[in-house]
């Protein structure tokens, strides 16, 4: 009976640790930049605890990036759209100056497909809510994003609601950093607070 019941403790430990990966990490001291690049020349502070994004006299495209790349992960954070809100969640990206490569969580403006999935420099859009879904953005109001990567497969939720779900090979290959964009043509500002990610063990068998 010892035997056994000690079996079983075991297994239930491996099940555990399978199931819950690493613990949760803030991706965000709300002091300041400290382990993230910026990529271009659009603006990127921290005011009263929250991180913010704003357009540059340049009106480009402006990026911050982990310094840490992530590849199996579920990250959660809050945003607020100011202004034009055009903005975006990217994971497994890379840079070259202001050129990524990667994907992006849509963060746009009501209409525009928030929580949707596009490849930037490839494909375009892979895959777009539903538009009823549209109505659980809370324009000028702060709205919870999460995001699950499992190896080829991600799902994202707003405001805990699931927007997409997608299986694609290509993505199951990337590799890189999580980065927040500010989208070109200027009058963009957007907030951020409590960004947190649980990098999570990659299981072989899982797609």
């Amino acid at each position: 009976m010892m035997k056994r019941t000690i079996y079983f403790y075991l297994i239930a430990c491996l099940v555990s640790t399978i199931g819950f990966g690493q613990e949760a990490q803030s991706l965000f001291n709300g002091k300041d930049l400290t382990g993230w690049v910026n990529h271009g020349t659009e603006k990127w502070y921290v005011e009263n605890g929250e991180l913010i994004c704003e357009s540059g006299p340049d009106a480009a495209y402006g990026y911050l990036s982990t310094e840490t790349f992530y590849d199996d992960f579920e990250l959660n954070l809050e945003f607020k759209q100011d202004a034009d809100g055009n903005s975006g969640v990217f994971f497994r990206s890379t840079f070259e100056g202001t050129k990524v490569t990667g994907w992006q969580v849509e963060v746009a403006p009501p209409a525009k497909h928030t929580g949707g999935i596009y490849e930037s420099y490839g494909r375009g859009w892979l895959i777009k809510p539903d538009m009823a879904k549209d109505r659980m953005l809370k324009m000028g109001e702060w709205n919870s994003m999460r995001i699950v990567a499992k190896g080829s497969k991600i799902t994202t939720y707003l405001n805990g609601v699931e927007m997409v779900q997608i299986n694609d090979e290509k993505i199951g290959q990337g590799k890189g950093a999580i980065a927040l964009q500010i989208h070109d043509g200027g009058g963009i500002k957007v907030k951020w607070r409590n960004i947190n990610i649980k990098p999570l063990l990659a299981n072989p068998n899982q797609g």
